[in-house]
Formats: structure tokens, sequence, C-alpha cells
């Protein structure tokens, strides 16, 4: 048997990132791990109801932005409360595409990674 465990995002600026999922989407760090040396830091975040986690790592002598490729890719989050939450992302100006015909929308956050935000479909 195999199931997920986490996905990851490295990040420039982890502080600035940590309370962007917390505003934008209210994950919280669920466990914290960082090199002896200083080195790096991760920062595992979760919904507080699924086990899926997104860690977040920080790399202490990195300077310049990652190269996110041609954003083919992203996190996908499911929300019953999406009329609520488009509001909410648009007030922090975080909304990057909309698909009014398929009824979704992306986030970006603060290192350019694109996430997804669906309805509950019954």
């Amino acid at each position: 048997m195999i199931r997920f465990a986490h996905f990851n995002f490295n990040v420039l600026n982890l502080e600035k990132s940590l309370e962007f999922y917390d505003r934008a989407l209210g994950l919280r760090p669920v466990r914290e791990k960082e090199a002896s040396d200083g080195s790096f830091k991760l920062v595992y975040l979760g919904d507080g109801i699924t086990g899926f986690e997104l860690e977040l790592t920080w790399l202490k002598d990195r300077t310049q932005a990652y190269d996110l490729g041609e954003d083919e890719f992203h996190l996908a989050f499911v929300t019953d409360e999406y009329d609520r939450l488009h509001e909410k992302h648009k007030e922090m100006g975080c909304i990057c595409f909309e698909n009014p015909a398929m009824g979704i929308y992306f986030i970006e956050d603060p290192d350019g990674y694109w996430i997804e935000i669906v309805p509950v479909r019954e």
C-alpha cells in the first residue's frame, strides 16, 4: 500500500510564505526540521482535516528566485467556501488566473507557485 505524504515548495522568504499560506488557505505548521548548522529549515503545513502536508523548504544561502519552468504544475484545494475564498483572495490581490467556464481560479504564492481553488461538486 502507498499513500500521499507531502508536496514540497522551495521558498525564499519563509516568514512571508508562512503568513501567506495561513492567511490565504488556513494552512498552519504541524512540524518543523532545522539543520544543526542552520543551512536549511523545513516547515510542514497541514489543513487540520487531512493528513496531507505542504513542505516549505528554506535554504539559507539561496538568494535568487526559483525557476518554476513553464508554471504547468500546481497544487489544488477543494473547498465548500468557494465564494468566500474568492472574495478573500481578490482582496489579497493573489488571484493570477480565473476560468469561469470551468468554475475554478488560481492564486499565486510569494514565490510564484500557482494554487488551484476548486469548489466542491456534487
